[in-house]
């Protein structure tokens, strides 16, 4: 992306997002991973302006909270009151005084919104400055379904002349398809005159940005027009079955581009991303795989069914599942297998080591060509703290063994079946530790009769 230094870009994030019914921010709530005002930030972040100002409500601090965590660290500002959109982006004034370059208004709750669309509005207005001066620029959309939107008003030449709000269209007006997405990029030599000329709305009892519009006109100036391609990133998101609706659009994004990059998806409406899932040209993903936040996925990988992925690194020409879990901290080295009902946490398993079938590998380090039994856990926690687990190269743990951290494994080591180790194991040693088996003769014979001796008792009682 450009760099553009003389970029003011003001997010609004203010609303109380009543119709989510929730106790969580509405542009807190996730998609893929991300909250929705993370997914604007992103997009924000990349178009590199000279300043982010973030306005939010001082009844959110959970929303500054997450944003002063984010890389792009915008400045905050306060609407302390609930009056309308012209109103919080006035509450950024002290960051437009002496402004001269354009201002972006977007919005935290348009969760889709891409940085490609946001460089061609700005580039759209900076023509605009260059050829016939605006002091203002709408981007316009046509929604399949216009809903409430504002319609557009335009001119002769394309100039937006005035936005209708739905509320107060007549049926005429209605019908015009071209609707206001909200979007707008102000020039900062007009910004503080336009926001404020704007007045209360007798009717919401707000200010809306909206009115920028007439005002513009009123003092002059040019309204230009900015036609968005794809209507559906400037969406947004206020109740759950349009969050819903978001996640799909998103995810279909996400699977279409793995797929444009090389990587087989089985079953793409099964699989679902996280919004930073990497995965690398010729990994082939199974049916109802799962990728959480962080994952990370080299060539030739293939993700069997049900296998669920979170803050893990997989290398080059490894099997994973069916029905494994992968969490967070686990890499894995080239040529591994993770076999079906297989749990590994925090855990570095080497290149060639194998865990085929229901084992708990947690908080360990496993050497190159190490075989895993069936049954077989990592016993890490003793209800205070985590200890880990280093086994060698080339050990062959058997079926049904728990090993009990802090412990070091040595490398060619073979640990018996059903063996519980609770020593360090040298290397090229054999451990076994079980109970002895005793054998009574007869004892099978004498145990099946009891039994049904017993069994004929409560028959004759009952009947």
């Amino acid at each position: 992306m450009t760099i553009r230094k003389n970029i003011l870009t003001i997010i609004l994030a203010a609303g109380k997002g009543t119709r989510m019914r929730s106790a969580v921010p509405k542009v807190l709530h996730s998609l893929g991973g991300l909250p929705m005002l993370g997914h604007v930030l992103n997009a924000v972040e990349k178009i590199k302006s000279k300043q982010t100002v973030l306005v939010l409500s001082a009844e959110t601090p959970a929303v500054e909270q997450y944003a002063k965590g984010h890389s792009l660290s915008p400045e905050i500002a306060y609407q302390h009151q609930q009056s309308g959109t012209g109103n919080a982006v006035l509450c950024t004034e002290p960051y437009l005084q002496n402004f001269t370059g354009p201002v972006l208004v977007l919005f935290g709750d348009t969760p889709l919104i891409r940085p490609e669309t946001l460089e061609r509005a700005i580039e759209t207005f900076t023509s605009f400055l260059s050829s016939s001066p605006v002091a203002a620029m709408i981007v316009g959309m046509i929604p399949s379904d216009a809903k409430n939107y504002g319609r557009l008003i335009l001119g002769e030449t394309e100039d937006v002349i005035d936005i209708v709000e739905a509320k107060n269209a007549s049926p005429e007006i209605l019908t015009i398809p071209l609707c206001n997405s909200g979007m707008m990029i102000l020039d900062g030599r007009h910004a503080l005159s336009l926001l404020r000329a704007i007045e209360r709305n007798p009717l919401g009892n707000e200010y809306y940005l909206t009115d920028v519009v007439r005002i513009a006109r009123r003092q002059g100036h040019r309204i230009g027009l900015y036609r968005a391609e794809n209507a559906v990133e400037l969406e947004g998101i206020n109740s759950r079955s349009e969050l819903a609706w978001a996640e799909a659009q998103l995810q279909h994004r996400w699977r279409t581009a793995a797929m444009a990059q090389g990587v087989t998806l089985m079953d793409p409406e099964s699989v679902y991303f996280s919004y930073d899932t990497q995965l690398s040209a010729d990994v082939t993903v199974y049916p109802h795989v799962f990728f959480g936040p962080c994952v990370k996925i080299e060539s030739g990988v293939d993700i069997m069914p049900f296998t669920h992925l979170e803050g893990t690194h997989i290398r080059t020409g490894s099997k994973i599942g069916p029905y494994a879990r992968l969490r967070p901290g686990t890499i894995i080295g080239e040529d591994a297998r993770v076999g079906n009902f297989v749990e590994l946490k925090n855990t570095t398993f080497a290149s060639r080591a194998k865990a085929s079938h229901l084992s708990y590998v947690g908080d360990a380090e496993v050497g190159e060509g190490t075989n895993i039994g069936a049954g077989t856990i990592t016993c890490n926690y003793d209800g205070y703290d985590k200890w880990r687990t280093r086994i060698g190269r080339d050990v062959l743990i058997g079926a049904n063994s728990s090993l009990v951290a802090p412990l070091t494994i040595g490398d060619h080591a073979v640990i018996g079946a059903g063996t519980t180790v609770t020593k360090n194991v040298a290397e090229e040693a054999l451990t076994i530790g079980r109970s002895k088996q005793v054998d009574i003769a007869h004892g099978g014979k004498f145990f099946h009769e009891r039994k049904k001796a017993r069994l004929s008792v409560k028959k004759k009682e009952t009947s």
